[in-house]
């Protein structure tokens, strides 16, 4: 909240000089009240005392969506683009003459530094919570099969901020520790609230288990102190998106609508839109660049400056992808020589090898800072391909697919995507495809920005490029 407050001072102060500079300035209000002129001061004191208002209103700093997921910043950008349009109406209905720019500016100046400064607070939050600090102290409640797993995925992602530190499997026949881990597992429900005390838990996850009816969850949720202690329900969905998740309470039921993902309407024109215009702006940006490789691709080793591929598009069509050629010519034909050899480094699927022969001294380059695939936005423009989504296969990778694997398919195939941000070619390939189907199953425009920004610090970071 603080930090919130030096940053609205910072912004509609600094605009205020920058507009104004540092003499006094009126606005007026004409109608009935046409005498009446206010010093900008006093306005830009109205708008940060009211952004902060909206930023509280709107929940932006509760516990609960601080530190992971895009609900944060989506809760910031309402909170200031309906102020804004709060502002906007004031103005026009008491006909108050603001100078223009100086509202036009504040507030998309004050939305883009209030988002640089929660990410500053977020990655500091993460870190705390690597070293099981600022956590919601854990017990999952649970069939043995469920709370492994659910611990498994929590694990996975610790900045979310559940740290598990005991486990209860009512009427189960194991006592211990679970799996390779140091929780430890009870098997007496009754006595959980004793096993939150001694072990400082707040929370309490309950996941799918035939040994909890309906009323034995009531009575287990009457028995947490409230306001201090939690109860959490973990339903056996896994990989859904925020947004396509809805309670709603029937009879006292808490019914969770999830709705089916969609691959049409208004959400596929906004992607292809966007694609177009975002594409055309890089090609017309990068040209410069684009016109450099060639030139170097072409001088260092016979052969073309393009590579094209046949690889599997969107609904399972084949495509011919274009890139710089990064390898010498006869690189398929290497390439059995390579596998037979078992110098595979990638997963099980894909083929990866950190120190490919193949690769040219100039490919390696452009490999290193992935701009052997700026080609592919030509792709994008004649609309085989997106800027984001799961990488466009082989046909030789296709046919090892087991059937679930093929619902990367009913999305374009885009140049980047969430497992290249996650960790590239270093990812397993059950890890890959669960990424690429969790953003098969939810993406989003907003989400396709953040994989962008997320790729650029992945490519300066070059881990796992190759």
């Amino acid at each position: 909240m603080i930090t919130d407050l030096l940053v609205l001072i910072w912004v509609v102060f600094g605009v205020q000089i920058a507009w104004f500079g540092f003499a006094a300035a009126d606005l007026t209000l004409r109608g009935s009240l046409n005498e009446v002129a206010i010093n900008y001061a006093t306005i830009s004191v109205l708008i940060i005392a009211a952004w902060m208002l909206a930023l509280g209103a709107y929940g932006s700093r509760g516990y609960r969506v601080v530190g992971t997921g895009f609900q944060e910043y989506r809760l910031v950008a309402d909170a200031t683009i309906r102020l804004f349009g709060l502002v906007a109406l004031v103005a026009f209905l008491f006909k108050i003459d603001f100078a223009r720019g100086y509202i036009l500016i504040a507030f998309p100046l004050g939305l883009l530094v209030l988002a640089a400064s929660r990410w500053m607070w977020r990655q500091w939050l993460n870190v705390q919570r690597l070293n099981e600090r600022f956590s919601s102290r854990v017990i999952l409640v649970g069939s043995l099969e469920s709370v492994s797993h659910l611990q498994q995925e929590l694990a996975r992602q610790p900045e979310a901020g559940y740290l598990v530190v005991a486990v209860c499997v009512p009427n189960g026949s194991e006592q211990g520790l679970l799996g390779d881990t140091n929780i430890p597992i009870s098997v007496d429900l009754d006595s959980l609230q004793i096993a939150m005390d001694e072990s400082a838990a707040d929370t309490v996850i309950v996941t799918s288990s035939d040994e909890l009816p309906p009323q034995r969850i009531r009575e287990l949720s009457w028995s947490l102190e409230p306001g201090r202690q939690h109860l959490v329900m973990a339903p056996s969905l896994t990989d859904i998106g925020g947004p396509r998740i809805h309670t709603r309470p029937v009879s006292g039921l808490p019914l969770i609508h999830v709705e089916t993902p969609r691959y049409e309407g208004r959400k596929l024109f906004a992607k292809r839109s966007f694609d177009v215009i975002s594409s055309v702006g890089l090609v017309i940006l990068l040209s410069p660049f684009l016109l450099i490789i060639a030139v170097g691709v072409r001088l260092s080793t016979p052969g073309p400056v393009l590579f094209r591929q046949e690889r599997i598009g969107i609904n399972g069509e084949p495509f011919h992808m274009l890139k710089f050629r990064s390898m010498v010519t006869d690189a398929e034909a290497l390439l059995v020589g390579l596998k037979s050899k078992e110098r595979q480094e990638g997963n099980a699927v894909m083929f990866k090898m950190k120190d490919d022969p193949r690769v040219t001294s100039i490919g390696r380059f452009l490999r290193r800072y992935s701009l052997d695939e700026l080609p592919q936005l030509f792709n994008v423009l004649g609309g085989t391909m997106s800027l984001v989504g799961p990488r466009p296969p082989l046909e030789g990778e296709v046919s090892q697919y087991e059937t679930h694997v093929h619902r990367r398919f009913l999305v374009k195939p885009g140049i980047t995507g969430l497992w290249q941000v996650s960790g590239r070619s270093n990812l397993s390939w059950e890890d890959t495809v669960r990424l690429d189907l969790y953003y098969v199953e939810n993406w989003s425009i907003t989400g396709d920005l953040i994989i962008l920004w997320r790729t650029a610090k992945a490519v300066v970071a070059r881990d796992g490029a190759y």
